[in-house]
């Protein structure tokens, strides 16, 4: 009696190991065909059936760029039943023809431990017909939403903190009805200097506000960004924004010769770190020293990361001479297992060296 319980044990195990789910698509690709750039977004519709025998369960959907896949099967599918992947695309500002991928990953025995198989791959295609222009864009006014809009909202500059520049923005008023135009005055180096109408740009006009970006009131260095906003009373859009790319140095050209022979000098224990393999979901972390080899205080002004991924602190920011201070980067690694590079920026008071790169890497596993 006890062998036949254990045989039937063995038997239960056996057949549980061997039991798994498999997916398998009607079809890989959906064809949306030619379809209008302003008719809106378009949804294809993938189903699978579970040719397995134990539960499949979706673990990872992931679109590429310009699709997304929010609607899924999101409850195990039982062997033998059906589930789907909803894929959309918006064709708006994509005219031309189109092929994206969307990723699959699941419970499938190739995609557990720390297999590296690659996922399912399934495609939308299509070809986007080019919407005739719009009246915006048939004046030069291709940004924006709203009854009004600005011309070239976007600007970049490379300033010394010491330096201010000025940039004129065209404004063109599409509206029946006068269109205020109130600067939000929150962030305190951008100000207006003038503008070419009143409080409020009329109907069919075209006009210009002058605005000045002063680094000095900015307080800050290394790339910076910076948003502007106009309240308006456009019923559409109501708020227009000015983006600000700025990059700010520190300028060091007014430092007298009495200065300069005491300056801060950095000195950098490392300018690459290699975090090697990391588990997903798992971090690490590792350290550089900076040493101070001159004189006066050396100030850690900004430590800016390219990557997210990558985390950075310092113990103090004001090294005095002959002292370090220890630099700790944190990498936390994600569900994706690819290859992670970034860089830091370190900024200092340093005048031969105010802007030190420091290379990161990791394999995420």
């Amino acid at each position: 009696m006890k062998r036949i319980g254990l045989s039937l044990l063995m038997v239960v195990a056996f057949v549980y190991a061997f039991a798994q789910p498999k997916i398998q698509f009607d079809q890989t690709t959906y064809d949306f065909g030619r379809i209008r750039e302003e008719g809106g977004k378009v949804t294809g519709r993938f189903e699978f059936t579970n040719v397995g025998d134990s539960d499949l369960v979706l673990t990872n959907v992931r679109p590429g760029c310009g699709c997304t896949a929010a609607n899924y099967s999101h409850d195990p599918v039982a062997p033998g039943q059906r589930g789907f992947i909803e894929a959309t695309y918006n064709p708006y500002n994509r005219p031309g023809a189109f092929n994206k991928n969307i990723r699959v990953t699941t419970n499938e025995p190739q995609f557990r431990g720390d297999s590296k198989s690659g996922p399912h791959m399934i495609f939308i295609k299509g070809e986007v017909i080019k919407r005739p222009p719009t009246v915006f864009e048939m004046a030069g006014y291709k940004n924006g939403n709203g009854m009004s809009r600005i011309k070239e909202p976007n600007v970049t500059h490379n300033l010394l903190n010491t330096e201010s520049v000025m940039d004129t923005f065209w404004i063109h008023n599409f509206w029946d009805k006068p269109i205020l135009y109130e600067l939000d005055s929150k962030i305190g180096c951008v100000s207006e200097v003038s503008r070419s109408f009143g409080s409020s740009i009329m109907p069919g006009q075209e006009g210009y506000i002058v605005l000045k970006y002063d680094a000095s009131k900015r307080d800050a260095y290394g790339q910076l960004k910076d948003v502007v906003y106009f309240n308006t009373n456009d019923s559409i859009e109501s708020k227009k924004m000015v983006h600000y790319a700025v990059n700010i140095k520190e300028d060091f050209s007014k430092l007298s010769k009495k200065e300069l022979k005491n300056v801060p000098v950095s000195e950098y224990s490392e300018i690459e770190l290699d975090f090697g393999q990391v588990q997903k979901n798992a971090q690490q972390s590792k350290t550089f020293t900076i040493t101070n080899k001159g004189k006066n205080p050396l100030i850690i002004r900004s430590m800016q990361s390219s990557n997210g991924m990558f985390k950075v602190v310092s113990n103090i920011k004001e090294v005095p001479g002959g002292q370090s201070a220890q630099i700790t980067v944190t990498f936390k690694a994600n569900t994706r297992a690819a290859a992670q590079k970034a860089t830091i920026e370190m900024i200092t008071n340093d005048p031969s060296n105010p802007v030190q790169v420091i290379n990161l890497k990791a394999q995420v596993l």
